[in-house]
């Protein structure tokens, strides 16, 4: 992928993704001032008389939050009059969602393959009484359990599966049964996937990963059309006291000005990784890669729904090396590559997900993601780690 915005991605858009990434969310231009102001470091502000706000105290509202706030929703839905909560981590605004919408008696419906936190959640909602609903991703086999359900999670592509699903098809069957959608973005990111574009009432994303991108800090938001479910949202932040910290709001919001050139070579990455192992698993080597998955790749069973509905196919590659043996002298072979748990950073990482027991992944299963390191190095890298492994 170039450094362009792929055809199609700016009908009805006045400016392109990169044009807007470097713009969103900053103030009116002040004289002498920064075009980005620094970090507000309060926990109260002068509050005399009535408290009408917008700031009265530290953990309702801060200045930092409302520009990366705006800046989001400036990604999320150009254009559009949504909005953003912003939360100290992904796992706080997932649970947000879930936990400002869900009473005792209503019934959910989840992925189970999704991301690796959710039998956690789906624990929690149980003992609060609430039904929960699992089917994969693929197949869009969801569509099987909305009836008389509260709300739809989905999780698109699936994290670490790399499965998708038709958004749009899954929101117009959950809102005609009367369920709320709410679409875990953190693997596409605003730059891959819009999903409030697709139907849903809620996006949600763990910042931490590749809309901020640096491996650096924990953040998460959550993005709406409707005020209404917005507000329930941000009362639940206000209750549980989930609220990102200045600084890390800041950070954010800086990294957000090169969101797009990340994007790009991340995604142009991937597919080069995702093409170079698919010929060693279509050589047929035992002792080799066996399984390749990513939303790009045109051999790929997610290509014809992800190609309709993402911009960008995203970071991450899976595959599978023969054994758990085979993937941790891989991992040790690899030169440029850090071994660690995360995905979206500038710097490429791989890990054996089966180590931490919680997904349904062989033992051999590496999740990659894919840096911003210059392409020919990384693929060698990894070829050559890969015949290093296998030799």
């Amino acid at each position: 992928m170039s450094g362009t915005v792929e055809p199609g991605n700016r009908a009805g858009d006045p400016v392109g993704d990169g044009t807007r990434a470097v713009r969103a969310g900053l103030p009116d231009p002040v004289p002498y001032e920064p075009a980005l102001p620094g970090p507000v470091f309060a926990a109260h502000f002068h509050l005399p008389g009535e408290p009408t706000g917008p700031y009265t105290y530290g953990r309702d509202e801060n200045p930092t939050w409302t520009r990366l706030e705006q800046a989001v929703g400036e990604l999320e839905a150009p254009g559009e009059n949504v909005e953003t909560v912003a939360f100290a981590s992904g796992m706080a605004a997932v649970s947000a969602v879930l936990f400002s919408q869900l009473r005792s008696g209503d019934a959910v419906v989840l992925p189970d393959d999704g991301y690796q936190a959710l039998p956690l959640v789906r624990e929690q909602l149980r003992t609060y009484g609430v039904e929960v609903r699992t089917a994969p991703t693929g197949g869009d086999a969801q569509l099987g359990l909305l009836d008389g359900a509260r709300l739809l999670w989905i999780e698109s592509p699936s994290n670490p599966g790399l499965d998708v699903c038709d958004i749009r098809r899954l929101a117009r069957a959950a809102h005609a049964a009367g369920a709320l959608v709410a679409v875990d973005n953190t693997l596409a990111t605003p730059l891959g996937q819009r999903p409030l574009q697709l139907g849903a009432d809620f996006s949600v994303a763990s910042d931490t990963k590749g809309t901020t991108g640096h491996g650096d800090l924990l953040l998460g938001h959550v993005t709406c059309l409707d005020a209404e479910l917005a507000a329930a949202v941000r009362r639940w932040r206000k209750v549980v006291g989930a609220i990102p910290g200045p600084m890390e709001a800041w950070l954010a919001h800086r990294s957000l000005a090169t969101v797009q050139l990340r994007a790009d070579r991340q995604c142009a990455n991937a597919l080069a990784l995702a093409e170079a192992l698919r010929r060693r698993a279509e050589a047929g080597d035992p002792r080799d890669v066996r399984t390749v998955r990513y939303p790009g790749l045109p051999s790929d069973p997610s290509y014809p729904t992800a190609s309709r509905q993402m911009r960008r196919h995203g970071c991450v590659v899976s595959f599978t090396l023969p054994d758990r043996a085979h993937a941790e002298r891989f991992l040790s072979a690899l030169t440029l590559v850090d071994d660690a748990t995360s995905f979206g950073g500038v710097r490429s990482t791989a890990e054996r997900r089966g180590r931490w027991g919680g997904d349904a992944v062989p033992e051999g299963f590496i999740r990659f993601s894919a840096g911003i390191e210059d392409t020919d190095d990384l693929v060698t890298d990894v070829l050559r780690a890969l015949d290093k492994a296998a030799g």
